[in-house]
């Protein structure tokens, strides 16, 4: 499934360049605060994790059941205007997750995500795991 069409992600605005996934400035996602909602940061956070597992393992599309199974995040600094998400693994762990699916058709893997600024800085670092089992 293309990310960009979920639709609270279309909801959200989500836009996607190469690898990397937006979330841009929109008064109808700030909090009382006037700084992007913290659920709107978490949504970027968690689509940038998924869109990622399907550029690590695009044979596995449309052949497992992905499930968040654990989510965490810390917010840093607050979010103002456009940001953005890139994630990563550290190869031990795909080579680990992939050791284990092909033994038991299902395994887990932990994604780290840095929610950006525009100037680049941090603002949120994020972990979801997912646990995917074969269909």
């Amino acid at each position: 499934m293309n990310i960009l069409e979920i639709p609270f992600v279309k909801l959200l605005n989500i836009t996607q360049d190469e690898n990397k996934l937006s979330l841009n400035e929109n008064k109808t996602l700030l909090n009382p605060l006037g700084t992007t909602h913290a659920g709107a940061i978490y949504t970027l956070g968690e689509t940038q994790s998924a869109l990622y597992l399907q550029e690590l393992f695009p044979v596995l599309q449309d052949k497992v059941i992905p499930v968040l199974r654990n989510a965490k995040i810390k917010y840093k600094k607050p979010a103002l205007g456009t940001i953005s998400a890139n994630a990563t693994c550290a190869q031990e762990k795909i080579d680990n997750f992939q050791k284990i699916f092909e033994k038991k058709k299902r395994a887990s893997i932990e994604i780290t995500v840095n929610i950006l600024n525009k100037e680049e800085q941090i603002i949120a670092i994020a972990s979801f795991t997912w646990f995917i089992q074969k269909i």
